[in-house]
Formats: structure tokens, C-alpha cells, sequence
């Protein structure tokens, strides 16, 4: 109820105001006085005006800047952010500056230079000093922070030091997943033909391949056996499609399978589909504090953005293509909570920052910032449940002739 009467008297002002002005003008009208006479008891006030307003001008761009300052960026959690942050210190360093100087000019000739009929403006058309000085300064300026910006973007988005831990993000809507090395210390191959209920980010594997052109061959059988029965000739069509389809798609994936044999008899023991089984694919999202971290990010559908604002760090997850970012946390999620925050209810967050659908905002999960030994402790842990568990003897299947089987059996000895 106060603001809508709060609401009521702002109307209520404004409209006092501009009936105010209408008879200030009907009144100068009937005095049989133009609209652009303006005496000098005027000016002078004006004039008087223009060198007291700064004061309140700048007065309240300080009060914005400590009543909202710590409103504006959250602290930099890593190196990337504190790199990054000072750029956009510099940048705003650089804009004060010139928004103070602007300012104070435009107030100063204002009030300096009141009209005044006895007084004629000098006629001063060009000056090729001043010309060059403001166009060469500018242009110095802004070449100083384009090579900043450039040098900082380039350390940001190199790439991360050969001894970095690798983690994958996998974006779908509207949900993120986190993928980490097993024992092996590397992420397999993945494959999004290989995609079902149990293997979600399409890692390929002997025993996923297998399991997948299972699915389709049941698949398939199931498909023709409607249409051994009585259908309408719309539904036939879209199973014979379906058929087609899933046909298509077992040519792929034993393909795959091809390309995989191949890859691992070319490559060994380096090869990545040799080393999926033991990932560990997880909805927890944990990071070693003070230890460089190359972020893989797939996308299953549309564009996502994977995001962590205190990390500022920022890369599209775009699908059919796996891109890359880096970052080295410098903070724990502990040590916000106590010192810095002072919040026990404080987490990294990351977000998608791509408007991908209705559930949008929904799509975030918490990061633990932890330090080097409590995230050992928890990958320990996390690799007690692979993405495949170890063969036992009992569940080991029949010695078959391919090479893929032969050459991981020879990877496992």
C-alpha cells in the first residue's frame, strides 16, 4: 500500500510541475515576452548553477560507487579471474579518468562563458595541432588496451600445461554432468551413437559397443515384428523408417568398433578408447585448489555455456565438438564460506548462460573448491564406481579373434 501511494504522489508531482511550467509560459505570453528572451539575471543564474551542480554530480557518483560497489563483480576465485580483473580495472581506471575530466570541462565552460550581448564568439575553424592531439592520443590509448586485452586473452585461453587434470562437462538440457580420469589418469573416447540409459555421455568401450548394437538389434526385431501384423499405412511407413534408421546406425557403430581396433593397434596403451572403463562419471563437481584444470565441454543438444562466476571463466558447449577452457582455482569453497563470504550456505555455482529453453535458469550445479589432498581423497572414493566395472572371472566372456578384445587383454597383462 505505501509504495502504490508513494507511486501516486510521484504522478501526483510531476503533474504539479508541468502545470506549473504551462502557466509560467502562458503568463510570459500575455507580458508579450518570446519564448527565447532570456534576461541576464537568468543566465547568470544558470551560469551559477553549472559551477554548483558538479559538486552534487560527483557527489553522487561516489555515493553510488561505496553504497553499490561490492554489488557489482564477486571476488576472483583464480588466476584467470584476478588476470582478468585487473584488465577491466585498468578499463575503468582509464574511463573515470577521462569521464571526470569531460565532465569538469563541460560544467567549467558552461558557467565560464555565459551569454553575454556584449561578447562575440571567435571565429576558430581548424587547428592542426589540436586536431592531431586528439586524434593521435586517443588512438594510443586504445592501442595500449587492445594489446593488454589481447596478451591477457591469449594467457587465458592458451592451453593448459601438460601435467593439468583434466575434467569433462557434459551439457544437456537442462542438466550438467562431470566426467574424471579413473586410476589410468585419462578420459576415454566417447561417441554420442553410443548414448543410452546407462552409458549418458556415449563413452566407448568393448562392452558398451557390444551393448548399444544389442539394444538396436532388439530394437529392430521388435520393428519387424509389428510390422508382421495389421497396421495403417502411415504407422508401417514410420517403422519401416525407424528400421532404416536403426540399420544405418549398427553400420556406424561396428564401424566404430572398426575404427577403434585400428586406433588400438596403431597406438597401444595411448590410445583413449582403452581408457574409458574406469571414468568416473558424476553429478558431483569437484576442483583441487591451486592446481591447473583443463575443462573439457560437449554439448548433447543446443548451445550451452558453461559458466562459474567466481572463477570467471566462460566457454559455449556446442554440440557435435568439444571446446576447451582452463583455470586454476585459488580459493577453497571452505575458505569462502568463513573468511570472504561469510555465508555457510556459499557455493561455486556453474550456470549455463545460453538461454537454451524453458528450464533455463534451472540448469546449474555447485562447484567444491576443495584443497589437493581432500580432492585425492574424493576421486579415491569416486573411482570405486567406474563407468564399467572390472571383469571378475566369473563374468569374463568367451576368448573371441578380435583385435580390439586381444590387444586390451594384452593392455591388461
Amino acid at each position: 500500500m505505501s509504495k502504490l501511494l508513494i507511486l501516486i504522489v510521484v504522478v501526483l508531482g510531476i503533474l504539479a510541475v508541468a502545470q506549473l511550467a504551462r502557466v509560467y509560459e502562458l503568463t510570459s505570453r500575455l507580458r508579450g515576452k518570446r519564448e527565447e528572451e532570456i534576461s541576464d539575471a537568468d543566465n547568470r543564474m544558470n551560469a551559477t548553477l553549472m559551477w554548483l551542480f558538479p559538486f552534487a554530480y560527483f557527489g553522487f557518483f561516489l555515493w553510488l560507487v561505496v553504497k553499490y560497489g561490492d554489488k557489482m563483480l564477486p571476488v576472483a576465485a583464480s588466476t584467470q579471474g584476478e588476470a582478468t580483473d585487473a584488465l577491466l580495472d585498468f578499463n575503468w581506471w582509464i574511463l573515470i579518468l577521462v569521464f571526470i575530466l569531460t565532465n569538469v570541462l563541460l560544467f567549467y565552460f558552461a558557467g565560464k562563458y555565459v551569454f553575454s550581448k556584449d561578447r562575440r564568439a571567435h571565429w576558430y575553424p581548424h587547428n592542426n595541432k589540436l586536431e592531431l592531439l586528439w586524434t593521435v592520443v586517443p588512438a594510443g590509448v586504445l592501442a595500449v588496451i587492445i594489446i593488454y586485452g589481447l596478451t591477457t586473452w591469449s594467457h587465458i585461453t592458451s592451453p593448459a600445461s601438460p601435467d593439468a587434470m583434466q575434467v569433462e562437462l557434459y551439457a544437456k538440457q537442462f542438466d550438467w554432468t562431470a566426467r574424471y580420469p579413473g586410476s589410468d589418469g585419462m578420459l576415454g573416447a566417447t561417441d554420442y551413437r553410443l548414448i543410452n540409459g546407462t552409458n549418458p555421455l556415449g563413452i566407448v568401450t568393448a562392452t558398451s559397443i557390444e551393448t548399444r548394437l544389442a539394444e538396436i538389434e532388439q530394437e529392430i526385431a521388435d520393428a519387424e515384428a509389428q510390422l508382421s501384423g495389421v497396421l495403417p499405412d502411415d504407422q508401417r511407413h514410420e517403422l519401416q523408417e525407424r528400421i532404416d534408421y536403426l540399420g544405418r546406425m549398427t553400420a556406424r557403430i561396428i564401424n566404430l568398433r572398426g575404427v577403434m581396433e585400428q586406433d588400438i593397434k596403431a597406438n597401444g596403451a595411448a590410445s583413449t578408447y582403452l581408457h574409458g572403463a574406469d571414468d568416473v562419471v558424476t553429478k558431483d563437481f569437484y576442483l583441487p585448489v591451486h592446481k591447473e584444470t583443463s575443462i573439457l565441454i560437449r554439448s548433447r543438444d543446443i548451445i550451452h555455456s558453461a559458466f562459474i562466476p567466481h572463477l570467471r571463466v566462460q566457454m559455449n558447449a556446442v554440440p557435435g565438438m568439444t571446446t576447451h577452457m582452463k583455470v586454476t582455482p585459488t580459493i577453497t569453497t571452505d575458505s569462502m564460506r568463513t573468511y570472504v563470504m561469510q555465508d555457510d550456505k556459499f557455493d561455486f555455482i556453474l550456470l549455463c548462460n545460453k538461454i537454451c529453453g524453458a528450464s533455463h535458469y534451472n540448469m546449474q550445479m555447485p562447484l567444491i573448491v576443495t584443497p589437493p589432498a581432500e580432492f585425492d581423497a574424493w576421486l579415491a572414493e569416486a573411482n570405486k564406481k567406474p563407468f564399467e566395472a572390472p571383469a571378475t572371472p566369473e563374468a569374463t566372456p568367451p576368448a573371441t579373434d578380435s583385435t580390439a578384445t586381444a590387444v586390451m587383454a594384452e593392455h591388461a597383462n
